[in-house]
């Protein structure tokens, strides 16, 4: 695997893949995107980041978004952490509260990657 390619975040290897309809994907970039595509293939997180993202760039508390499952806190703190670690989410700690936000560039480069409009 090549150093530059290595030192990407997978948002980033996201950002400079063509989309798959256009070439295939190496081997090196598919390896360095999977842990993206892995964070939303939960159902848990795939929803959560939909009721963050869809919040139009403004930020979310994790108080607003317990409630939306039959899930402890620490359960729905865990699956946060998994997208902010993929890249998809922004955080921001506030006292006792976290806000999140959604990285809008990452759903878009992600969302390019899979479906290319132009295929």
């Amino acid at each position: 695997m090549s150093k530059s390619l290595m030192l990407l975040s997978p948002v980033d290897a996201v950002a400079c893949c063509a989309p798959l309809s256009r070439e295939p994907i190496s081997a090196q970039s598919a390896e360095r995107i999977a842990p993206l595509l892995k964070a939303l293939a939960d159902p848990v997180r795939l929803r959560l980041m939909s009721l963050v993202a869809s919040r139009k760039g403004q930020e979310v508390c994790i108080c607003d978004l317990s409630p939306e499952f039959d899930l402890s806190q620490p359960t729905i703190s865990h699956h946060l952490k998994v997208l902010r670690e993929a890249g998809l989410l922004e955080r921001e700690k506030r006292g006792v509260w976290v806000f999140y936000k959604a990285r809008t560039e990452a759903l878009a480069n992600l969302g390019a990657l899979i479906g290319d409009p132009s295929a």
